[in-house]
This record gives C-alpha cells, sequence and structure tokens, in this order.
C-alpha cells in the first residue's frame, strides 16, 4: 500500500466541496482500496501511546465555533482491534495502550470523508506520544513498515506549516516565511532527507514560526518513515492559505515493476 500524508487544514474541508477536499478524493481514487487505514492524527496527543481498539469508534466532534452542519457530521466506520494489537506488537517494547473508548477525531475523521465517503474501511488511530522528540516518533513509525504489505493504508494528517497565532484570513497565499520553511521542507521530502526532518528545528529561522508547536508537523514523520528504496514521491493539495498554514499535502507509492 502507498502512505499517504494529508494536510487537513480547516475543519470545514471534511464537508466543503472545495480544491482541497476534492484533492483529498482523488488521492484515495488513485490507489487501491486499502483493507484498513492505520491514521496519526495531530489532535491526539497522550501520555505514553495508545491506540483505538474499539468496533465501533465514535466520531469526535473537538472544534468549537463552526457550523451546526459540522457538528451533524458522523463517520461510522468500524474500528479493527485486531490491527490495533498488531499496531502494538510492531511497536514493542514500547507499551502501548489499547484504548476501547477512544473515537476518532476530526483530523482523521475530516480527512477519511472526503476519501472514503462510504465510511466502509476499518479505521484504528495512533495516538502521539507528547513526551517524545521527533527523531523518536520517526523511530517508532519505521517499525509500522510491516503493515504496508499487509493492506494498510497509513495516512498521517497534520500540516506542514501551522501558526494559528499568524493567520491571516483574507489571504489567498502564505506569507514569505511559511512559503521559504514549506518548500525547505518539501526539497528535503525529494532528497529522501528524513533525518533532516526528524531534526526541522534546524531547517532554519523560519522552523519556529512554522511549527511553534509539533503535533501538526509530527503525523508527516509517520509517513516519511514508510519511504522504501524505489518509491516514488509526489505532492498534492500543495498550496499555502491564510499565511500561516500548508495545505501540502504527500504521497509515497511503490513503483510498479
Amino acid at each position: 500500500m502507498p502512505a499517504l500524508f494529508v494536510g487537513h487544514g480547516s475543519p470545514m474541508n471534511a464537508i466543503e466541496e472545495n480544491e482541497f477536499h476534492h484533492g483529498i478524493r482523488e488521492a484515495a481514487a488513485r490507489i487501491p482500496r486499502p483493507k484498513a487505514i492505520l491514521c496519526i492524527s495531530a489532535h491526539w496527543e497522550t501520555d505514553g501511546i495508545s491506540v483505538t481498539a474499539s468496533n465501533h469508534p465514535p466520531t469526535i466532534h473537538d472544534f468549537a465555533g463552526f457550523p451546526k452542519e459540522l457538528f451533524d457530521v458522523q463517520y461510522p466506520a468500524p474500528g479493527d482491534p485486531l490491527l490495533a494489537r498488531r499496531a502494538a506488537d510492531l511497536l514493542a517494547p514500547v507499551t502501548v495502550r489499547l484504548d476501547r473508548e477512544r473515537g476518532l477525531d476530526h483530523g482523521c475523521w475530516g480527512t477519511l470523508r472526503a476519501m472514503y465517503p462510504d465510511a466502509g474501511v476499518p479505521v484504528v488511530q495512533l495516538s502521539l506520544d507528547a513526551n517524545a522528540p521527533p527523531p523518536v516518533h520517526y523511530g517508532l513509525a519505521k517499525r509500522l513498515a510491516p503493515l504496508r504489505d499487509e493492506g494498510v493504508l497509513i495516512v498521517g494528517s497534520g500540516n506542514i506549516v501551522h501558526n494559528l497565532r499568524m493567520i491571516d484570513f483574507r489571504r489567498q497565499d502564505g506569507l514569505d516565511w511559511a512559503a521559504r520553511f514549506n518548500d525547505a521542507v518539501k526539497a528535503r521530502i525529494l532528497a529522501g532527507d528524513n533525518d533532516a526532518l526528524a531534526g526541522y528545528e534546524t531547517l532554519g529561522p523560519e522552523a519556529r514560526l512554522a511549527v511553534p508547536t509539533p503535533e501538526h508537523f509530527l503525523p508527516l514523520l509517520y509517513v516519511l518513515a514508510q519511504h522504501r528504496p524505489g518509491d516514488t514521491v509526489s505532492f498534492f493539495n500543495d498550496k499555502l492559505v491564510m499565511g500561516s498554514i500548508s495545505m501540502t499535502s504527500v504521497e509515497i507509492s511503490r513503483m510498479q515493476s
């Protein structure tokens, strides 16, 4: 299976028929339908690592100030307790808590609703350990690589540039510093320099503005860690909006033999 990092941006992208929703839908149409999905979202940080392990994870509306239409959305994808256990086993000896109550947050279902609107693919969500530095996340993500050969689509949902304090709702593009950081990250992705991306703080003075907190950047590392020799890397929804949000998304696919 391929692996996808999706810049999810505003929760409204889950229900608006805009260019980003369409771009996510088209990315899903290009790849085989997966047996199951393992999603790493910016919006689930925990002390240690947890994974959803219920048969029917609820839809979590973890936002405020949006229209009722968004709160009414339900994404009734089934869970996959066996995949949850498989992911936990791959991450051993790190302890992974099987969470049988947690549902899917908007970073997860908002992205998957565009990809698979029928909610027919089982979904498991893996949390971000809030105590771990980026290189540790990257190392953990490498252990999940066997899932690609088991029909599991690994989806990271976040944003390369995500600074809510500097948003300018009047802008349809990115501020200069945001564009420079986004371009620097893309260049290193294409070069396969994932170690530099795991140390993104060193990518220049823009890094502190682009990634004021790590949770939206970390899901990218989980996807980049799935790259294998011979894989192709491409971008979609490659645009900055509101000055300080990057919608740039990444597809890692195996070359056809």
